[in-house]
């Protein structure tokens, strides 16, 4: 790999790890403002609606600027966020409800990660060959996803009673910050790490790729947004690869909530207890992209979709489980099954949408899809429980829905593979 492509690597673990953290220390104080349980999903579909409303934008600016450029200011973004939510009691003090303060600065920080994303992947294709793609996504996504478990763990530890005691302890000299809750350090200690992403983001390298002038009109973006969008889903394999991710991602998003609530009512375990489960899927999911980036070329891609509707069926078997041996030894395969067949898939989209689009434009798409769909996911997942759902009875009918929508996305390649040789445009030059 070139030099700069570990420099990227650290700068979106920082950022990850931030992100994730970040998730957890918002719903410690959610539950210390009393909010309602079903406003525990409503995070997530906060920080996911920019992806969904910025999508015609977000690529041609990750196009119009040097992407380490772009990864920086985005990253500050998310620093104003995490501030926001850090001083929730001023910002309440002028009217509006706490919990909502919170949603809305976790909404901010969604913001800087939806103009970040285009850029963080689409430097990928910019700095690396084709066939080094699926290698490449197998180390971003399985840092993506260390970042993920030592977030997880992190703001489960941040927010422990032991940990938030020493740390509110701390007070500076002459200020009164008012941050003396278990959340409220946390989110303090969070900050930095969101600091730390800043500074490996000054040292991206130029990849000297430059685009042609970037549209500034919002119309005329949103009708170019919709032609990359159709170029996408009526090319026989970016409609599989987007169908793919798009329910992968929605349904990995719901999962992270659903695994909190199962440790919760099924398993009676605190939500700074349960946040380790979180961290135990994913080094499953770790073990299972790296496994992915090992055995699995980008030829070779479409071989793995099987494992998705394998995925479906094992979540179910959550409901049966309660010894804590099994349930992380459960935890760990359903990541590493994820892990294995959504990074190849992955990468066959960026490599699509590189060959058929540019890198901004096509990651721009590929996150409005995903972003719909755990939009989707999660209003549905929060008006189960707002139903009065057993997390059970929510699990048996997750589990169903991830194995249908796989199985019939399959039986849509095979359709295809039928009139045409669709895998032999794999690794072909930019049109």
């Amino acid at each position: 790999m070139k030099r700069g492509f570990y420099t990227i690597m650290s700068a979106q673990f920082f950022s990850s790890l931030a992100d994730n953290a970040l998730l957890i220390a918002s719903i410690a104080l959610l539950m210390q403002l009393d909010g309602p349980a079903w406003m525990t999903p409503l995070l997530k579909f906060f920080f996911t609606v920019s992806y969904v409303v910025l999508a015609p934008f977000v690529g041609p600016f990750a196009d119009s600027l040097p992407k380490g450029k772009v990864m920086f200011v985005t990253n500050t973004i998310k620093i104003v966020g995490c501030l926001t939510m850090l001083f929730y009691e001023w910002i309440a003090a002028a009217g509006i409800t706490p919990y909502v303060v919170v949603l809305l600065a976790y909404g901010i920080v969604g913001l800087g990660a939806a103009a970040y994303s285009p850029a963080k992947y689409g430097i990928l294709t910019e700095l690396l060959p084709p066939e080094k793609l699926v290698v490449a996504n197998g180390w971003i996504e399985g840092l993506t996803v260390g970042s993920i478990i030592v977030g997880t763990v992190l703001g489960g530890v941040l927010i422990g009673p032991k940990v938030s005691a020493w740390l509110g302890a701390f007070d500076l000299p002459f200020i009164v910050t008012g941050i003396d809750t278990p959340a409220e350090t946390a989110i303090a200690v969070i900050v930095v790490f969101y600091l730390i992403a800043a500074v490996f983001n000054l040292y991206i390298p130029d990849t000297g790729s430059r685009y042609a002038k970037q549209e500034t009109n919002p119309i005329r973006l949103v009708v170019e947004f919709g032609h990359c969008f159709r170029t996408l889903w009526s090319d026989k394999l970016g409609q599989i690869t987007l169908a793919v991710t798009t329910l992968f991602w929605g349904a990995g998003a719901t999962l992270q909530f659903i695994v909190l609530r199962w440790a919760d009512q099924h398993l009676h375990m605190p939500l700074s207890k349960a946040a380790v489960l979180q961290g135990v899927f994913a080094v499953g999911i770790a073990i299972g992209s790296v496994a992915a980036a090992r055995f699995i070329p980008l030829k070779k891609a479409l071989t793995v979709i099987p494992f998705g509707i394998a995925m479906g069926a094992l979540v179910m078997t959550m409901t049966l489980v309660t010894a804590m041996p099994i349930v992380y030894a459960l935890m760990v395969i359903i990541g590493m099954m994820a892990g294995f067949f959504v990074v190849p898939m992955n990468a066959l989209l960026q490599h699509r949408g590189h060959v058929l689009l540019s890198a901004g434009h096509s990651i721009a798409v590929q996150n409005f899809n995903e972003n719909l769909n755990i939009l989707v996911m999660l209003a549905v997942y929060a008006a189960l429980l707002s139903g009065g759902f057993h997390i059970n009875t929510i699990i048996i009918m997750f589990g169903c829905f991830v194995m249908v929508t796989m199985f019939l996305v399959r039986m849509r390649h095979l359709h295809n593979k039928r009139f045409e040789d669709v895998e032999a445009r794999i690794g072909e030059a930019k049109h």
